[in-house]
């Protein structure tokens, strides 16, 4: 074959593999056809059979060797408590009954608190943050 049809031929399947989920073959198979085409273009390989060959043995060992790191590289994983706010002290804007909702600041920020203590908590006082619920705190006091 032509080497720009190789060329060609890798640029397409690199591209169908940004527009579809294929995790990840259609782009070792571009490649191959990519290198191929470099070959070719260079007369390093001259026989057909040879750059089929080539580009059959190029994709499935490229896909073999770095398909499962790259899959690795761009999953995400969960966050696993990076950034919790337990244990932090939150400072009340509202006064809380036990059991009741109101407002606290924590890191600068208004945020829903709830006083999951015995005692009543003042507007003003420092609280523990117990437990982080959705966008509520829990408090108890210091």
């Amino acid at each position: 074959m032509i080497w720009w049809y190789w060329v060609i031929l890798g640029l397409v399947l690199a591209g169908a593999e940004m527009v579809s989920p294929s995790g990840f073959y259609l782009l070792f198979f571009g490649i191959a056809a990519l290198v191929v085409g470099a070959f070719v273009g260079a007369d390093i390989v001259q026989a057909v059979w040879l750059e089929w060959l080539l580009f059959s043995a190029l994709a499935i060992l490229s896909l073999l060797l770095f398909r499962g790191p790259l899959l690795r590289m761009t999953q995400r994983t969960p966050a696993q408590d990076l950034d919790t706010m337990v244990g932090e002290l939150a400072v009340l804007l509202d006064d809380l009954l036990p059991g009741q909702t109101g407002k606290a600041e924590l890191r600068g920020a208004p945020w829903n608190a709830r006083n999951e203590g015995i005692a009543r908590l003042a507007k003003g006082q420092r609280a523990i943050v117990t437990k982080v619920d959705g966008l509520t705190l829990w408090v108890k006091p210091e």
